[in-house]
């Protein structure tokens, strides 16, 4: 289920996915006994360390709230930010995020697989939760199209600046969904020889050896201007 909780922002959009490396020591939600809330796909398949307590977003908590709602209230009010969570694009280790972040003409969006679309400087629990199909990746990270979270959209629908999407295959249908309302037009970087089809987007070929996290090239080649899209002159 996707839930709508807009925040205004101006310029052109960039939506990149998440990372799987992710910060040394990020910030976590925590249970009323002092737990550090450790958020993932199926917390029966996980293994909780001493100290830890696994959970998903959409959870019920103690209070009577989900673990989701508490983190909306939480960025509503962080005061001096005691849980010390970091914003998103601090959550994950490759500098591409804070390069992107750090470009004042365009507005940085995550896609997360645990919370949906959110912008960059939402702040944002520890996590792992994933659409990736590496058999590598425990069961307790892997998120099924069946399961339902009620993931957040955070972006002005009404928006006509172009969106740009930087991401896996296994990502895309996220982004469509999340983004159905978008009234701009919506432009989607992809690496693979077969061009995806999906009606109403865009699709621009980002060519590449790399094959693993080849996005984070496209990022910073649209940074640097050598990556050109549509209605997106100089690369922004």
């Amino acid at each position: 289920m996707k839930v709508k909780v807009v925040i205004q922002c101006a310029g052109r959009k960039v939506v990149i996915q998440r990372a799987g490396r992710k910060d040394r020591s990020p910030g976590s939600l925590r249970t009323s006994d002092g737990r550090r809330v450790y958020f993932v796909a199926h917390p029966g398949e996980a293994e909780e360390r001493e100290g830890q307590f696994c959970a998903r977003p959409d959870d019920l908590s103690e209070d009577g709230r989900t673990w989701r709602e508490r983190l909306l209230s939480y960025n509503a009010s962080p005061g001096a930010n005691r849980l010390e969570l970091l914003p998103a694009y601090r959550l994950y280790r490759n500098d591409v995020y804070r390069s992107l972040e750090g470009e004042e003409r365009l507005d940085l969006f995550i896609l997360s697989a645990g919370w949906g679309l959110i912008p960059a400087t939402f702040l944002t629990p520890d996590y792992n939760i994933t659409f990736s199909k590496n058999p590598k990746i425990s069961p307790a990270f892997r998120r099924h199209r069946s399961d339902v979270f009620h993931d957040w959209s955070m972006i002005d629908g009404g928006s006509s600046e172009p969106l740009v999407f930087l991401g896996g295959k296994d990502y895309l249908p996220h982004f469509v969904r999340l983004t159905d309302q978008y009234q701009g037009p919506r432009i989607v970087v992809f690496n693979s020889i077969t061009k995806p089809s999906h009606e109403g987007l865009t699709f621009v070929r980002y060519k590449t050896s790399t094959r693993t996290n080849w996005h984070y090239k496209a990022a910073k080649a649209l940074l640097d201007g050598t990556l050109r899209l549509p209605g997106i002159h100089g690369g922004l």
